[in-house]
């Protein structure tokens, strides 16, 4: 049988005449920048992330960038952010001319650890990024306490996170400003590059606005040094369809994760921990295993497609060399970039893709043993 790691048959299928009729309504419209589609999403992406503001931006690292620079972060300035992430968490931190700086991570959620925190903290910090990596929120109360004892603000990276609580409140509504992605393979997806501001600070939130157009709140009367990036009719209106199905999606995840973590609870891999503060929207399933490339190959040769997210800690890029970062610095974040593996993980896996990939894991480690 074969298992693919992504697949978004079923969930198109299911809203494929709400989708057309979104597009056919923008083709009709003859409008493509800007218009009601576009405020459309953002006020219902808005209310339910439950913030005041949503602003549809290019992509999530212009989203991270486009907060940065709206909170006048930039040359001589640092910002914490997790040493495993994607490296767009970073690039936004350049991208405004301030400079990250890593902090290590937890080898159990794989989140930013607070116990590490404080210690990457210097009179130049002006911000705390936390990534709500493979769909999870972390101990967000505990680096809330830090980050206020410190006189700083936090910014939320949610690309991953589409829908996860913490203790009740939705990623995206718990720091100043949160950057979302909806890249496709996303949980809310569009049909290519998108992304999305969410905040309850008005100023931020008109920063953003003029910051993405331009530097500019009337046409041709630029007022801030801006870019170009904003969110597409077409990819809004796509986004509106599909957040109406989006808890009922990220519940389908939850109970492919369940019967994950049930399956595989002795099999000898590190399962993700979890908790009963925290909504798990399981944008990915890892797990850590010692012989990654081994598992990865046994599980091609029975038909299971496996990613890895992400092989290369961040402090390890060669384009962050100038850092002066080595190996050793970060062990955490250096064990799950040489240890992580992706499993299937998408609404539609069926029980059938589910068995294969399970069995398929628990044959390879009981001969690894």
């Amino acid at each position: 049988m074969n298992v693919p790691f992504s697949d978004f048959t079923q969930m198109h299928a299911e809203i494929r005449p709400a989708l057309n009729e979104a597009i056919a309504r923008v083709v009709d419209s003859n409008y493509f920048i800007g218009g009601e589609e576009v405020s459309a999403f953002e006020r219902a992406y808005a209310d339910y992330v439950g913030v005041r503001h949503c602003i549809g931006c290019g992509n999530g690292l212009d989203a991270l960038h486009l907060i940065l620079r709206a909170m006048e972060i930039g040359a001589g300035d640092e910002v914490i952010v997790p040493a495993h992430t994607f490296i767009a968490t970073a690039l936004a931190v350049t991208y405004a001319g301030a400079t990250p700086v890593y902090a290590d991570v937890e080898p159990d959620t794989y989140c930013l650890d607070p116990d590490r925190l404080e210690k990457a903290i210097t009179p130049r910090t002006k911000a705390i990024m936390v990534v709500h990596i493979y769909g999870r929120i972390g101990r967000f109360d505990e680096i809330e306490a830090i980050a206020k004892k410190h006189g700083l603000p936090i910014i939320e990276d949610s690309a991953q996170a589409h829908g996860a609580l913490y203790k009740g409140r939705k990623a995206g509504s718990l720091g100043v400003a949160s950057g979302f992605s909806f890249y496709p393979g996303k949980n809310l997806g569009a049909f290519g590059d998108a992304g999305a501001v969410t905040t309850n600070d008005d100023t931020i939130a008109e920063k953003v606005r003029i910051l993405s157009n331009y530097g500019s709140k009337e046409k041709y009367a630029h007022i801030l040094k801006g870019v170009n990036s904003r969110l597409d009719p077409i990819q809004a209106a796509v986004l509106s369809v599909k957040l109406h199905s989006l808890d009922r999606w990220n519940d389908a995840r939850s109970e492919i994760a369940d019967a994950y973590l049930a399956a595989l609870k002795d099999c000898g891999a590190v399962l993700p921990k979890q908790d009963q503060n925290v909504k798990n929207v399981w944008h990915i399933f890892p797990i850590l295993v010692e012989n990654r490339a081994e598992l990865m190959a046994h599980l091609k040769a029975n038909g299971v497609q496996t990613l890895v997210h992400y092989p290369v800690a961040m402090h390890l890029h060669a384009a962050y060399r100038e850092l002066g970062y080595h190996v050793g610095d970060f062990p955490v974040a250096e064990r799950i970039a040489a240890q992580e593996i992706s499993l299937p993980m998408f609404y539609g896996l069926t029980d059938g893709q589910l068995e294969t990939t399970v069995s398929a894991i628990r044959t390879f480690m009981q001969k690894d043993r």
